[in-house]
């Protein structure tokens, strides 16, 4: 599991999906979502608004499992 560093309060999917190194823009992120699964604490979603917060637990498909903390 790897951990992605915030130091707001959250992170939209989105943002978090190029913080975790899995897409190159943000602008990608509406595309990379409709064809790759993403779980979030075990419940699948795709939706690149979604906030994410301190110690929410991303899953995304083929880039492996990752964790979100707080600076």
């Amino acid at each position: 599991m790897r951990n992605i560093t915030i130091k707001t309060e959250y992170i939209t999917l989105g943002q978090f999906l190029k913080l975790a190194d899995c897409i190159d823009s943000g602008g990608q992120a509406k595309f990379f979502l409709q064809e790759n699964p993403v779980v979030i604490n075990g419940e699948s979603d795709n939706r690149r608004g979604r906030k994410l917060y301190q110690d929410d637990i991303v899953n995304v498909g083929e880039f492996g499992l990752f964790k979100v903390v707080r600076s």
